[in-house]
């Protein structure tokens, strides 16, 4: 999806650190309780000492509904979760993104138009009706408002289980939106084998795949990945146990299905920061999520070393688009009274889409 962020003026961009940090916080005590500042855990440590609320996309937009006296909610994430953030929270509050080229290249590999394209093919050769479509939180407002039309739930990475458990329930067959890997990881804890399941390749025609494939599959995994947990290999593990005989590994769902059942624990990355917080003190614990957080838990936990699994992992480059002079570029705005970055989900769109939120919370 394509997004055009404004260039900075220079007295931002150009600015030193410790000024910027210096003007953020004036802003934001100007501010005050107008304001309320989210912080997803891949973001920056620059940016995440002012968020006032930290936590995964979907705990993060429903605390900015909570804060109705809020009419300044700051999302420091990425755009998919500025739209929920917009969907969740009142009539009277402004969604910003502080930098709107911050996307997610998971939830751009389903676009709407090709999610429409799959369904009408799928029409063609299976009882739609018995067709449930489960979208990951990871996913645009329009893929969630498809969702929800459609009779189907959104899913976070912790209540994947319980979604697909419901949907198969009242289906035959799922089609699962935009990552594979969890779909997949979620099936095979739920007893399914890779016979029950087909990858969708939207870019090819009914998916890349056989009418029999379409028919007899109970799971059609939509071709999509993170960039992140995809390079996650079963040989880092196999090096960190080397090095660490006594450690643990612990991995996101996100990640392939080897990897997956290679690690001692996986789930979500609040399990993720659970499970090192409980650890006992001197674990080593080897961690297969994005770095900025796997560095933030190894220094809030001085009695344990947390390791990324992958020591050349780069940082999610659109979660690292979002810095400190973004963030006093918008806050400084605000003061001005120019709201910059807003991000708004049509009536329609936002509607349907709570439909399918509003399932997943009626069953998880």
């Amino acid at each position: 999806m394509l997004r055009i962020q404004t260039r900075l003026p220079d007295s931002y961009s150009g600015a030193p650190i410790d000024e910027l940090h210096d003007r953020i916080a004036v802003a934001k005590a100007t501010l005050g309780d107008s304001l309320f500042i989210l912080g997803h855990h891949y973001q920056r440590d620059e940016v995440m000492r002012w968020a006032d609320a930290r936590g995964d996309s979907f705990k993060l937009s429903q605390l900015a509904g909570a804060r109705p006296q809020a009419r300044y909610v700051v999302f420091c994430g990425v755009h998919f979760m500025a739209e929920s953030a917009d969907i969740l929270t009142g009539e009277d509050q402004i969604v910003i993104l502080p930098d709107l080229n911050a996307g997610c290249s998971m939830a751009d590999m389903a676009e709407l138009a090709e999610v429409e394209d799959c369904w009408d093919a799928l029409s063609e050769v299976v009882d739609i009706s018995r067709v449930v479509p489960i979208t990951y939180m990871n996913s645009s407002a329009g893929v969630k408002a498809f969702v929800g039309r459609n009779g189907g739930a959104v899913c976070t990475s912790s209540n994947a289980r319980a979604i697909i458990s419901w949907a198969l329930e009242r289906g035959d067959k799922i089609v699962f939106l935009p990552d594979e890997h969890l779909g997949r990881n979620t099936a095979f804890q739920l007893g399914y084998g890779v016979g029950d399941m087909k990858v969708w390749n939207p870019r090819m025609d009914l998916g890349g795949l056989q009418e029999r494939d379409c028919k007899e599959a109970t799971f059609l995994l939509w071709k999509g990945f993170c960039s992140i947990h995809q390079r996650f290999t079963t040989d880092h593990v196999a090096k960190f146990r080397r090095e660490h005989p006594e450690g643990a590994v612990v991995v996101h769902p996100e990640c392939t299905l080897e990897v997956v059942q290679a690690a001692d624990s996986v789930g979500s990355t609040e399990h993720i920061i659970s499970f090192v917080e409980q650890a006992d003190p001197g674990a080593v614990i080897g961690v297969g999520t994005e770095i900025h957080l796997v560095n933030r838990l190894n220094e809030e936990t001085p009695d344990k070393t947390v390791l990324t699994l992958d020591p050349l992992v780069c940082p999610c480059s659109t979660m690292f688009r979002i810095d400190a002079a973004h963030l006093a570029w918008i806050l400084e705005g605000l003061l001005k009274g120019n709201v910059r970055n807003q991000i708004t989900v049509d009536a329609t769109t936002a509607a349907e889409a709570r439909l399918a939120l509003d399932k997943m919370l009626q069953i998880a």
